[in-house]
């Protein structure tokens, strides 16, 4: 059978639930930090390189904190992910703000951070001058359309709803330089969760290229390229990771081949990762509820798609490890699920584990990234807690359980009394 590694024991879960029931999402902070620094070694042969951590892969403010002390910035896409930045002390211009059909109160509240805006729409510059005003320093972010391949999950660049057109991107670093910008940047993001380390090296040739024409034809100067993020993990046991030393050789030869080689070194090179920072070091741990036999075998979980919906929405395989019975071959075919009304609640189909029985703790691994954050309240599911488990191997609650009084709070009952 392969199998994935587990960062903690039996006794220690167990430890754990006698004080936070499960269903839980659990972090490895050993494994977020050793990872965090294996990336910035790998990046610092590229110039100027700085990681704005994708806030929306796991939006906790102690997660944010921990990558902060290694030198992250935040990758912030919204109201409520600027305020959690600036609640862990994440501000300036170690905030990247990228959004879509963005308000204006959320450009507001990006100038008020001193974040760097990252603008998705021509028309943005217009609205962004006359709702917070223009700021010294603006990026945007460009679609490469038929001269990029998306994936599954982000889907074709020629359809995506993001970014400017190449020719937009001129008129509107134009429209800027003479609206008194002196700063510029550049961005894409065409890939999600991609194993292949050339994906990303052909993505740095295509915006050197870009910058090498945006910066003769305007004669403006780039600060920084952001590279977007994508970066996939290894979801199933056969799979590597992707080899940081890869992608930072490929950049640095096209670096060298393009920019310097066209006289526009110093240029920063920027990532916006989330899923392959935290992704491989969260757990959502969850207790065995019910065994049913019927036209298949089912195995009932107290988790659902409300704690964890990628296998729902987009089949994605997620290991799952029977705790105790990591060695024990795997003799029997499941349906792993939840107790949603709805029938792809499931975390696994078809997948082959050893026996279950009712009481038993299955780890489901790599929800480190869009786990927790993905989660919702359909047929009133309340979403689970948060723990990190420290590198001491003691651990603290660092988002609590949602109770029932937090999913009616936002309705009226003394007003259904009069109604």
């Amino acid at each position: 059978m392969v199998s994935k590694e587990l960062p903690f024991t039996q006794e220690k879960i167990t430890e754990i639930i006698t004080e936070h029931p499960t269903p839980f999402h659990l972090y490895d902070k050993k494994g977020i930090l050793d990872n965090a620094r294996e990336l910035r070694k790998s990046f610092s042969r590229v110039h100027g390189f700085k990681e704005f951590f994708a806030v929306k892969a796991l939006p906790n403010p102690y997660i944010m904190k921990i990558l902060k002390k290694e030198g992250f910035g935040a990758d912030c896409s919204s109201m409520a992910e600027l305020l959690l930045a600036e609640k862990a002390g994440i501000v300036g211009e170690d905030i990247m703000f990228s959004s879509n059909d963005t308000p204006a109160d959320e450009f507001i509240k990006a100038r008020e951070l001193g974040a760097i805006i990252n603008l998705d729409d021509i028309s943005h510059i217009e609205f962004l001058e006359k709702t917070a005003g223009l700021p010294e320093l603006v990026c945007c972010r460009y679609n490469p359309g038929p001269l990029k391949e998306g994936n599954a999950i982000i889907g074709n660049p020629q359809e995506a709803k993001y970014g400017f057109t190449r020719d937009q991107l001129f008129e509107g670093y134009r429209m800027m330089k003479d609206k008194g910008v002196r700063r510029f940047g550049l961005h894409t993001m065409v890939a999600s969760n991609e194993l292949n380390p050339e994906y990303f090296v052909e993505t740095a040739r295509i915006l050197f290229d870009l910058i090498v024409d945006l910066s003769r034809e305007l004669d403006i100067h780039f600060e920084f390229v952001n590279l977007g993020g994508g970066i996939g993990i290894p979801y199933k046991p056969e799979q590597q990771p992707v080899s940081y030393e890869a992608i930072t050789t490929g950049v640095r030869n096209a670096y060298d081949e393009i920019i310097r080689a066209n006289d526009l070194h110093p240029l920063r090179i920027y990532l916006e990762c989330g899923r392959v920072i935290t992704g491989p070091y969260g757990y959502l741990i969850t207790t065995v509820r019910h065994m049913k036999h019927i036209y298949k075998d089912y195995v009932g979980t107290d988790a659902s798609m409300a704690n964890l919906m990628r296998p729902g929405i987009y089949g994605a395989y997620h290991h799952i490890t029977v705790l105790g019975k990591e060695k024990h071959k795997p003799t029997h075919m499941y349906d792993v699920t939840g107790s949603l009304c709805e029938n792809n609640d499931k975390f696994a189909i078809d997948r082959k584990l050893p026996e279950i029985e009712r009481g038993d703790v299955l780890v489901i691994h790599d929800t480190g990234a869009h786990g927790y954050a993905m989660g919702f309240n359909y047929n009133g599911k309340l979403r689970s807690a948060e723990i990190l488990l420290n590198e001491d191997g003691s651990f603290v609650k660092i988002r609590r359980a949602e109770t029932v009084d937090d999913y009616f709070a936002t309705l009226d009952f003394e007003g259904l009394e009069n109604f």
